[in-house]
């Protein structure tokens, strides 16, 4: 299929992807959420704290311990299964869920390309492999020939 294709075929395909993947980037950064917009529901119930405050974080985003969601001693941990703890300018100390741990993604990210170097290594391997296997069928071939016609 990508025989067929022109140069300026494949020119013009690999620039309206190139288009559409700025289009999905500009499209998804106007409507995901700011980090730092407080909202109601992701705080303790309890809280005085008013959505829009300046705040301090005081301990970034870690997963909820199993007892804190087991005994739902924490309301955001029950939800949420991650917590960061925030001071408000009145003061207050609060907690609030969060969505993702930058540490967790991060080593989630890191094992990622670490197999996926384990796996290429191994296909670069084999590959390297059969070939040398094929090479040395060819050349057993071409003996046996060059034999057969002496």
């Amino acid at each position: 299929m990508i025989e067929l294709c022109t140069k300026k075929r494949m020119l013009i395909g690999i620039t309206l992807l190139g288009g559409l993947t700025v289009l999905v980037l500009i499209v998804e950064s106007h409507w995901t959420d700011n980090p730092n917009k407080l909202y109601l529901e992701n705080y303790e119930n309890n809280t005085t704290c008013v959505s829009g405050d300046d705040y301090e974080v005081i301990s970034e985003c870690h997963p909820c311990s199993a007892f804190e969601v087991a005994s739902k001693s924490i309301d955001v941990c029950v939800h949420a299964r991650y917590k960061e703890v925030l001071k408000c300018r009145s003061g207050e100390t609060i907690t609030r869920s969060c969505d993702r741990v930058a540490w967790l993604e991060e080593r989630a990210f890191w094992k990622f390309e670490a197999f996926m170097f384990i796996l290429a290594l191994s296909s670069c391997i084999s590959v390297c492999w059969r070939e040398n296997v094929l090479r040395q069928r060819i050349i057993g071939k071409v003996v046996r020939q060059l034999r057969a016609s002496v």
